[in-house]
């Protein structure tokens, strides 16, 4: 591939067109059936086949001239919620699927998922929710205890809101808010993993129109239990290398920012292969690919999560970097390119 290639073209708009469309499928870690099926459904699209694991992870293959196989992986699990307890007014109780400041969904609009298939929208809010009438709105600890859900319904009761079907257990997805701006920017939640969740399915268009047959066979493995740690922790046999796509960190102390690919040698527990990693700076280098190394202290992978699982692989980390990560997450064209090119030039498209 051309290094000089213009950043906006015809896949990088199909890139972003797919990523609006799958951020605003509702998939917390564990409720991912919709979002696995449209991955699968555009895989399908582009001529490659998938086969489901038995945690609901989706693996497509593209046949390679080799059997052993590089694991590209993403995931399009997201931070979420799940209905702990109904309040007798009404409001509905929860705790966190995965890891998030309570402050980054403070008057997020939500929608609740039924196990009846109904879907309620509410409003995250605070117990203390309006300063002209608590005393204590501004100083109340964001903590999960101080939150609640207010649904959009007539619902003033535990009976009333049972009565909509609405119970224990039931899934709380936080609204996307997607935005593109006109200077190229992505403005959304769930960018973490659904960026590169994009990004692997440009891989695929690009492959499939230029009809190349990679050395290795590659998987892409689309996991649903990242955010609570454990997406990859199974990978599937014949693979050698697992190069987790997912975003680079932004802010102090670290290098990246959203409009480069980052390359992670370490995350808070797992140091990354260094033969992985060398050669994805080497072709990052080649192709005049913009790019930084970095260490992640508060973050973990699926790459991270295949090697605790006991798999006999090697693992690297990549991804285009995003701003506010966990809240409302941004990231960048550009840094979204970049990390596609990353991924072809290391499979040697």
């Amino acid at each position: 591939m051309d290094v000089k290639e213009p950043m906006i073209n015809e896949t990088m708009e199909y890139v972003i067109s797919f990523l609006e469309k799958l951020v605003n499928i509702p998939s917390p870690s564990g409720y991912t059936d919709a979002a696995m099926q449209a991955m699968e459904q555009e895989a399908a699209s582009w001529g490659y086949q998938s086969t489901y694991n038995r945690k609901g992870g989706l693996v497509i293959t593209v046949p390679g001239r080799q059997k052993e196989a590089l694991c590209l992986s993403a995931h399009v699990d997201t931070l979420g919620a799940i209905v702990r307890s109904i309040t007798e007014s009404g409001m509905l109780k929860f705790v966190p699927v995965g890891g998030f400041m309570m402050e980054s969904i403070e008057g997020m609009y939500c929608k609740v998922h039924t196990r009846g298939g109904s879907v309620y929208t509410g409003t995250v809010l605070t117990k203390a929710p309006a300063v002209h009438t608590y005393d204590d709105a501004r100083s109340m600890e964001r903590v999960v205890k101080n939150m609640e859900v207010r649904l959009d319904e007539e619902a003033d009761s535990r009976q009333a809101v049972k009565d909509l079907g609405i119970d224990v257990g039931d899934y709380i997805s936080f609204d996307p808010m997607f935005v593109r701006t006109p200077s190229g920017f992505i403005k959304s939640r769930h960018l973490d993993d659904k960026a590169s969740a994009a990004v692997l399915m440009g891989l695929l268009k690009d492959l499939s129109e230029a009809g190349f047959v990679p050395e290795k066979t590659l998987k892409l493995m689309i996991t649903n239990y990242e955010e609570v740690g454990f997406g990859a922790s199974w990978v599937p046999e014949d693979t050698e290398e697992i190069l987790a796509v997912d975003m680079g960190c932004v802010g102090d102390d670290l290098q990246g920012d959203e409009h480069k690919v980052s390359i992670c040698a370490k995350d808070a527990s797992v140091p990354y292969d260094y033969g992985m990693t060398s050669r994805l700076v080497q072709v990052a280098k080649e192709r005049g690919i913009d790019y930084v190394i970095d260490v992640f202290p508060h973050y973990g992978s699926d790459a991270g999560a295949a090697l605790k699982g006991g798999n006999d692989v090697r693992g690297a980390l990549i991804g285009q970097g995003v701003h506010a990560s966990h809240g409302t997450e941004r990231t960048h064209i550009r840094g979204i390119w970049q990390t596609l090119r990353l991924i072809e030039g290391y499979i040697g498209f």
